[in-house]
């Protein structure tokens, strides 16, 4: 088995002083992604890897939860500056719209954004409320998947069955772990990705607790390289 790291982001600013936490300066960013690829990292979207028993050695996957037009301007062009691919993941209730979940100061991409967004970027689902699923029924979190699928089918969207858990929320405890994946086996969901901060070992033991790094804002690049070998050390 190979340890395959995830990487966990979100916000890309331009505003180098102000960030931290869910939110990165696009310079600190393409530190980072450029490390990646002077250091021959091969990025893979999570699709790649459905069919795949094994990957080489320094392998990763990059994630971005929450498709804020800040991505589209910082992000996006960084990927592709270094050949680098990413997987999105899209709270479908909030697109055009912003992150009402939270203060609601980004704005979220509109679905004709989405549409065309490069090859070197996947897309996948975020939930459709942008709720913790440990506090929804079996029967809101069906409805909720079929929200996501109809939006889809609306708006034209190539989106792969993999869903990054709304704050990486989901049942850990019997019986509510063992329903939570039923349902997601139902609604045809292939990978399910909490955050858990630890290198995962792939070929995925678990499919539906896939674990991601946590990148914050105020990671230096040194501490990046840790946690890309390491995951979360406690003295973080």
């Amino acid at each position: 088995m190979t340890r395959l790291p995830i990487l966990m982001y979100h916000n890309v600013s331009n505003d180098e002083k102000n960030c931290s936490g869910l939110t990165i300066a696009a310079a600190k960013l393409e530190q980072q992604f450029r490390y990646l690829a002077e250091n021959n990292y091969s990025s893979f979207h999570l699709s790649e890897l459905e069919n795949k028993n094994q990957v080489a050695k320094k392998s990763i996957v990059i994630t971005f939860d929450d498709v804020t037009e800040n991505q589209l301007l910082y992000a996006v062009p960084l990927l592709e500056k270094y050949n680098l691919k990413a997987t999105f993941f899209i709270p479908f209730a909030y697109v055009g719209k912003s992150d009402e979940w939270n203060k609601g100061s980004e704005k979220i991409m509109n679905f004709e954004q989405l549409r065309n967004l490069p090859d070197t970027i996947e897309l996948g689902l975020h939930s459709y409320s942008h709720k913790k699923y440990a506090t929804l029924s079996e029967a809101e979190i069906n409805a909720d998947f079929e929200k996501c699928y109809k939006s889809i089918e609306e708006n034209n969207l190539k989106v792969y069955s993999a869903v990054a858990y709304p704050y990486g929320d989901y049942p850990k405890n019997e019986p509510g772990k063992s329903k939570f994946k039923t349902v997601l086996s139902r609604n045809d969901i292939k990978m399910g990705l909490r955050i858990g901060n630890k290198i995962n070992k792939f070929p995925f033991k678990n499919p539906f607790e896939i674990m991601r790094i946590d990148i914050k804002g105020e990671d230096s690049l040194l501490k990046f390289k840790l946690k890309l070998r390491f995951g979360k050390l406690k003295l973080f």
